[in-house]
This record gives structure tokens, sequence and C-alpha cells, in this order.
């Protein structure tokens, strides 16, 4: 019978601790969430669901997250449109213009999010398309914000297929190319796409700056909502901090199940 060696489990013990580490203010936040009081003491004075049930029955909560999920989705949704038909002509018919691509793609993270706020706001605060304090803003600067991710989620599981053979054999049979789009090369990208979805999710219902500084409490989304009650109570936050990682967590859990495939 072998004998217990701490170096046989040490890599264990660490990755253990480091997670036991990450996890203990998130578990810290999830006690005080549902303590009816913590002041002096090691252990709260007692336990309770009420801040969890006027968190989940607030209609202004509830209208902030149904605001920054429509907007997440719709600009991940406008993203994938824009961006699928673009990979593919850069593939199928231009591949030596995939080098310029991947040099555009990055553009956006070269600019700093508080620079784009001041032009965004000098370019459509007034006539003749004034756009700030409204949800089309926000869905233009996200849209950005998720192109990166949902091009190279999608260039990296279209280099797997060979793309040229498969549509050239589906014109052959006698099928169109928009035919063998839909039939054969977007069921085969189905995974990655989701993945991107969600991956993109999880970033762009964190985003705060742009939602802060272009729309503000005009049109009033999940960090903007979590920001404006912060003087509210420390129970009522850290319960909306916990379902807003909780959410968070899906979406990733999502994505990488996807990825996984």
């Amino acid at each position: 019978m072998k004998k217990f060696s701490l170096k046989t489990y040490y890599h264990q013990l660490v990755v253990i601790l480091l997670f036991l580490i990450l996890l203990s203010p998130i578990f810290a936040t999830f006690l005080y969430s549902i303590s009816t009081s913590w002041g002096a003491t090691l252990l709260p004075d007692g336990l309770t669901l009420d801040w969890y049930w006027k968190l989940w029955s607030d209609e202004r909560f509830l209208a902030s997250l149904w605001r920054s999920l429509w907007i997440c989705f719709a600009s991940v949704f406008i993203a994938i449109l824009f961006t699928f038909p673009v990979i593919f002509v850069t593939n199928y018919y231009f591949p030596r213009l995939k080098l310029l691509m991947n040099l555009v793609i990055i553009l956006p993270f070269a600019v700093p999010p508080v620079v784009s706020s001041v032009g965004l706001l000098q370019l459509y605060a007034d006539d003749p398309l004034p756009l700030t304090g409204t949800p089309w803003i926000l869905i233009g600067c996200y849209f950005m914000i998720a192109l990166p991710f949902i091009y190279r989620s999608i260039e990296n599981n279209i280099q797997a297929l060979n793309i040229r053979d498969l549509v050239d054999t589906s014109r052959l049979l006698g099928s169109s190319t928009v035919m063998a789009i839909l039939k054969v090369i977007l069921p085969n990208l189905r995974d990655g796409m989701l993945s991107a979805i969600f991956l993109s999710f999880s970033f762009l219902i964190g985003e705060f700056l742009f939602a802060n500084m272009l729309v503000g409490g005009q049109y009033e989304t999940l960090q903007v909502y979590l920001f404006n009650i912060r003087f509210k109570g420390g129970h009522y936050s850290s319960a909306l901090v916990i379902s807003y990682f909780l959410l968070i967590l899906f979406a990733t859990l999502i994505a990488n199940r996807f990825s996984k495939k």
C-alpha cells in the first residue's frame, strides 16, 4: 500500500487552496445577503431570504435586468449577422485578407472606453442623430465590444471546416451557394456560434462605463441599477451581486459546454 505523500498531491492542494481563497469573498457576500443583521459578531445574528424576495419583487430591478438582457442579446445577434458573411467571404473568396481582418478586429481594444464614450457623446448628443440616452447607442457600443469575440470564435470554428470543398461539392450536387451555407456550413458552426453568444453575453452584461456615461438613469441597465442603489443597504446590494454572479456563472458554463463540443 502506497504511503500518503504531500509531494504527490501538492498540485491538488495548491489548486484547492487557490479555489478557497477566490471563493471566500463570494461566500462572505452570500452569507451577508441572507443575514438579518451582522455587526460586531463573527457570524450573523440570523438567516433570512427576505432580501432576495425584495430584490426579485422589485419592478425597477426586473426592468433593469430585462433592459440589459435585451441590449446584450440584440448586440450579439447583430454582430453575428454582420460578422458571419464577412468571415465566409474572406475564407472562401479572399483568404489573403485574413491578416487584415485579424488586425481590424482588435481595433476596439485599441481605444480606451473613456475616450470612446467622450467621442460618442460629442457625436450623438445633438442633431442630426441624437442617440445619447437611448438604448440604440448602447447596442452600437456593445456591438463593437462583442465583435472580436464573435469573429474569433466563428473564425476558429470555420477554419476546422474545409468550406471550399463543402460548398463546391454542394454546388456540384445541384445546390446553390446560399443553400450550401444554410444546410451545410451553419449547422457545423452551431456550437461555435452558441459559445460565442454566451461568452459575449457574460462579458457584456457586466459592462458599466458605456452604460453609465451614455445613457445613465435615462435607460437604467443592471450595472447602472447596482450603482444607483449602492446606498440602499448592504444586504440588498449583496443579494443583487450574488444574483448577478449566478447569472454570469450560468452563461459561462453554457459557453464552456459548447466550446468543449
